[in-house]
């Protein structure tokens, strides 16, 4: 089977499609016939080897994806040979096929394609858990989205739009401020010409939004951590800024504020009741015509550009590889 391959670590474009042997699944393990997977920005940090988690080299970056089950390892029996589903793992799905652990997959919520299935779970579920679960945000309350023309900004003005919320949209240029505000975004801060803090109080009456949601960081997560109103939630879901930001803790004590971090894995790993409410509230969502916003399409052999744009921030919503292209 072909697949992208990582044997150094660096920049993207050092990724080749090659020839590799068929994975075989072991107990506990699906093979599923791959159909498109999505790039993330940890795509982009695990093949620099700047992610949390290290990825030993030789590996196949990409950890979201959607296809067919091809076989089933010892002990496992279902999903059956045929069924579609979309997993994620840590590593592996940017191949023609992919072993994963049963307990990664879950079904293609009806009405989406592959390469739309795809784009979906972990950034709408990262979205939906960071809003609810751990942001305990509710219907008419102002939510901050940093980052709002991304996968998972985009992703969280959608569903918070959804969900009731009123939302500001930061992002960097007008372009991607009107992608948010197709979403549903009723504000929008162009955090490169305007000042954050300042615009965020002005657009939701001068007191602040009650919560925020960071995939971000850099030095804008002070500024929106600021621009919260007394009481306030920050949740913190990733670094596409590539600096983590040092806040002072002052200012969550003088504005009695609560910081959370959130990450999509170990809540699958110590809440899966949440996790199963959250892909039940996703699915009626799709049924009521939810779509992640994909912006672009590669092939495999153009793998090494499509993370390389990931990387520079050049794309809004998600890029998915089609492996049929």
């Amino acid at each position: 089977m072909r697949a992208a391959r990582c044997t150094h670590y660096g920049p993207p474009h050092g990724l080749a499609v090659i020839e590799v042997d068929d994975p075989v699944p072991g107990p506990g393990e699906v093979l599923v016939r791959v159909h498109a997977a999505a790039v993330n920005y940890p795509d982009v940090l695990l093949v620099a080897n700047r992610y949390q988690v290290p990825a030993p080299l030789p590996f196949t970056p990409g950890s979201e994806f959607a296809g067919v089950v091809a076989a089933l390892g010892p002990g496992v029996s279902g999903p059956a040979v045929g069924t579609p589903v979309a997993g994620a793992v840590l590593t592996g799905a940017f191949a023609e096929q992919a072993v994963v652990p049963v307990t990664g997959l879950r079904p293609v919520p009806e009405g989406l394609d592959m390469v739309h299935a795809a784009a979906f779970h972990v950034t709408y579920a990262t979205a939906y858990h960071a809003l609810t679960t751990v942001g305990q945000g509710t219907p008419g309350e102002w939510a901050t989205v940093l980052g709002a023309a991304g996968g998972v900004g985009s992703a969280t003005v959608d569903i918070a739009t959804r969900l009731g919320m009123r939302v500001v949209a930061a992002a960097s240029g007008p372009e991607r401020l009107t992608v948010a505000r197709k979403l549903g975004a009723e504000g929008g801060v162009d955090y490169v010409r305007e000042d954050l803090k300042t615009r965020i109080r002005e657009l939701t009456g001068g007191e602040g939004a009650h919560l925020v949601v960071d995939p971000v960081g850099g030095d804008h997560a002070e500024a929106a951590l600021r621009a919260l109103r007394r009481g306030g939630r920050f949740v913190t879901v990733g670094y596409a800024d590539g600096r983590i930001p040092r806040i002072p803790l002052n200012l969550v004590l003088l504005k009695d504020t609560v910081v959370r971090g959130f990450e999509i894995r170990m809540l699958r790993r110590y809440a899966p009741d949440a996790v199963a409410a959250g892909d039940r509230a996703l699915a009626r969502m799709v049924r009521d015509g939810m779509r992640p916003l994909v912006s672009r399409v590669h092939p495999l052999a153009d793998v090494a550009a499509a993370l390389t744009d990931v990387a520079e921030r050049r794309t809004t919503g998600k890029v998915v590889i089609d492996m049929g292209a």
